[in-house]
């Protein structure tokens, strides 16, 4: 009888371990996913940080950025400025325009001043903006001094490597939070979680697309070279070495007597032009001059008989 009673007993246990053991595994899984999807999202704001604190460190130290997560080529943004003198604008331009068009580059902005009309000569000048591939930068500007005077030159490098790094780190970290947000997302199971999910999505979205559109800036500044030209038409190109004492002398000299000739030229040519005004200036003046005369001569005949007859 006692041993039936200990039996019962004993199987009463063993049921209420398993009991016990069958809801402490259902809390657990239904307490996992809730916990799994709020690791998920402390993961995503773990990576977010490491990136932006990657990218500020190399940002705030210059030379003790790590060279390991630097690209391999540095990024530089090339800029040259150009000054020329040339003898034909057209012909210059239209080789230009070829140069330009050999190379896949693009002309940015174009400005052509064609000089007074009122001179002797036209004195005209143009003003370029080229946007050339920067592994072909050199070549270009070589080409422009076969072309034309180059008077001066003054070529820039701005490396951009850590900020474009910083750009990157960035782009890759808000990537990463919208992959996750959008799995959160999926697996919302309440309306304050969907709607908190959805406003950080768009805040990301926004952020993502505005960096997006910053390394695409970078990427067309670095990829082209911005080259500011500036020409000029000239009769005579101007001598790139320093003249000597005599060669000033004579320079001078030579300048003077072109001046004079100038001076003669645009004389004449102003006595031409205005020729029409100047004809009717002179027949106004014969007039004047005729009138003055016959009054002259009137008032002589009038004061001819008082002084015959005492």
């Amino acid at each position: 009888m006692k041993t039936r009673k200990y039996l019962s007993l004993a199987l009463s246990l063993l049921l209420l371990c398993g009991l016990l053991a069958g809801c402490g595994s259902a809390n657990k899984s239904s307490v996992e996913a809730p916990m799994e999807m709020a690791q998920d999202y402390a993961m995503s704001d773990r990576e977010y940080a490491v990136a932006e604190t990657t990218a500020a460190g190399a940002l705030a130290d210059n030379g003790g950025a790590d060279s390991a997560a630097l690209p391999e080529s540095r990024k530089w943004i090339i800029t040259v400025n150009l000054s020329a003198e040339t003898e034909d604008l057209d012909a210059l331009t239209a080789a230009l325009e070829q140069q330009i068009a050999d190379l896949r580059g693009y002309v940015e902005d174009q400005h052509v001043y064609n000089g007074s009309a009122y001179s002797s000569r036209r004195y005209r000048s143009a003003s370029w903006t080229v946007r050339i591939p920067a592994q072909d930068v050199d070549s270009f500007t070589q080409q422009i001094s076969g072309l034309a005077n180059v008077i001066s030159k003054e070529k820039s490098l701005e490396d951009v490597t850590l900020r474009y790094v910083a750009t990157e780190s960035r782009l890759t970290a808000l990537e990463t939070e919208e992959a996750r947000l959008l799995e959160l997302l999926a697996q919302a199971d309440n309306m304050t979680d969907l709607l908190e999910i959805e406003e950080r999505l768009t805040d990301v979205r926004y952020e993502l697309e505005n960096t997006a559109s910053q390394k695409r800036l970078y990427d067309n500044q670095i990829d082209y070279a911005t080259i500011y030209l500036s020409i000029q038409e000239v009769q005579e190109y101007t001598p790139v070495e320093e003249p000597t004492l005599w060669e000033r002398i004579s320079g001078g000299f030579l300048d003077s007597l072109k001046g004079l000739g100038e001076g003669a030229v645009n004389l004449m040519v102003w006595l031409i032009v205005a020729s029409p005004y100047l004809v009717v200036l002179a027949v106004i003046l014969f007039c004047l001059v005729r009138l003055v005369k016959r009054v002259r001569r009137k008032r002589a005949k009038k004061q001819q008989p008082k002084t015959e007859n005492p």
